[in-house]
């Protein structure tokens, strides 16, 4: 019987995976036309969201800085993913809003994530697969959707 692997191996195997996935995305964004895109710009544009923010609820967001986020924004204002513009309620906030490009990267990685899933499902086998994902639910913060990830890495 062998041994139980040592228990690093765990989170660095689940940091392998989210890797894979996010490196396959990202290729495949660049064939796609968005070849400037990087990890963490997805979840600025998803943290930026369908309404937009301001640069100090977007640092509140992805748990950076109001300068850290600004400075992304700036990137991305420079590659047409995002822009900034007066806020109608008070002109003198200013709100960070996603371009057409911007919701199209978004649109494109969520078709390309369901790809990646269908891959692995050929890979595991759709029953295990499912069995893993349910697993990991029971394992984690229900809440699939935090943005905090930039400043977690950065700040822990």
């Amino acid at each position: 019987m062998a041994s139980d692997p040592p228990g690093f191996e765990l989170p660095l195997r689940l940091f392998l995976g989210f890797r894979v996935l996010i490196d396959e995305l990202h290729a495949e964004l660049a064939r796609q036309g968005h070849p400037d895109m990087r990890p963490m710009h997805g979840f600025v544009l998803q943290a930026i969201g369908p309404e937009g923010t301001t640069a100090v609820e977007l640092g509140r967001r992805l748990g950076v800085s109001k300068q850290a986020a600004g400075k992304t924004v700036d990137t991305l204002e420079h590659l047409g993913y995002v822009e900034r513009g007066s806020d109608p309620a008070d002109a003198r906030r200013k709100i960070v809003r996603l371009t057409e490009r911007g919701v199209d990267s978004l649109v494109r990685s969520a078709r390309i994530f369901e790809d990646l899933r269908a891959g692995w499902a050929r890979t595991l086998g759709e029953d295990r697969l499912r069995a893993l994902e349910s697993d990991l639910r029971a394992v984690t913060p229900e809440d699939v959707f935090r943005l905090d990830v930039p400043g977690w890495f950065g700040g822990h």
